[in-house]
């Protein structure tokens, strides 16, 4: 295996090791247009040269008694890592190819394999599989549409390295629950409700304040037909009020995901979205 003056592997290099581990996960010619995504999944992945040079002289060293523990341990937990990063990348070729040849100029575009860099970066970084899928999902659609701009989708990339499985949970609960309150979404994933002074408590008004501090969700606000927002009306001054402050699992205001977390939601957690050059879809 050649290598570059650092003594890692060249691009070449990489490419060659990683198509051949690769057909072990999706096999056939067809891998030839993708080879500018694998270069830019390869380049995004800091410690892929490494790797590829410890591997290779683990198999060259005839005495492998001499490789310390360590240096063992380290290569099998990083075989594990590659295995599962190719079982991305082939996932993602797999969606792509099966969308015919119009998208060949959109996979090979500099924006495109810019966004499967910032990607894998993040899925590299991503603590949790479930991190990893919804990146895996993001860019497959990312690829297979130009409905959703380059930069929303770079931003979609952000929310996932930013927030929680916890996060994850109340999003897909208010997309599928238009209208919910913070009550309802806590009974659904919890049998009872703790105290108002309780930690948990504390970590659910956060979770609401970082997803609507962050433009994901929102209290419901009803509009006019051209998409101005109402303002509430005023309370009369009979209105009642209570004592205690808002309680953290509110039964009467309803949330709903701005358009800005309808559509993460739409690239991130679904399957297929339209085509290239699909119109008229809901976004």
């Amino acid at each position: 295996m050649e290598r570059t003056p650092s003594g890692c592997p060249n691009d070449e290099d990489q490419l060659s090791a990683i198509t051949a581990n690769l057909d072990d996960h999706f096999i056939g010619p067809r891998l030839r247009k993708f080879t500018r995504l694998l270069l830019a999944v390869c380049s995004s992945i800091p410690w892929l040269g490494g790797f590829l040079s410890a591997a290779a002289a683990w198999d060259s060293e005839k005495d492998q008694t001499r490789v310390n523990e360590l240096h063992r341990l380290w290569l099998k937990e990083h075989k594990e890592k590659l295995d599962k990063m190719l079982q991305a990348v082939a996932e993602i070729i797999e969606r792509l190819e099966g969308l015919g040849e119009e998208i060949q100029e959109r996979i090979e575009s500099p924006e495109f394999l810019a966004l499967v860099k910032r990607g894998f970066r993040s899925w590299d970084q991503a603590d949790t599989d479930e991190k990893r899928k919804l990146i895996g999902t993001l860019l497959s659609n990312a690829g297979a549409s130009k409905l959703c701009h380059d930069d929303l989708i770079r931003l979609f990339i952000d929310w996932i390295d930013r927030y929680h499985e916890a996060h994850f949970r109340v999003i897909r609960k208010i997309y599928n629950n238009p209208g919910v309150t913070r009550g309802q979404i806590w009974d659904s994933i919890s049998d009872e409700r703790p105290q108002e002074d309780s930690a948990a408590a504390d970590l659910f008004k956060l979770l609401v304040r970082d997803l609507s501090a962050g433009g994901v969700i929102r209290q419901f606000r009803p509009t006019d037909g051209k998409g101005r927002f109402w303002k509430n009306q005023t309370k009369g001054p009979s209105t009642a009020r209570s004592s205690y402050m808002k309680s953290a699992f509110d039964d009467r205001e309803p949330y709903e995901l701005t358009e800005l977390g309808r559509q993460f939601v739409h690239y991130s957690m679904n399957e297929v979205v339209p085509r290239i050059g699909t119109e008229g879809e809901d976004q």
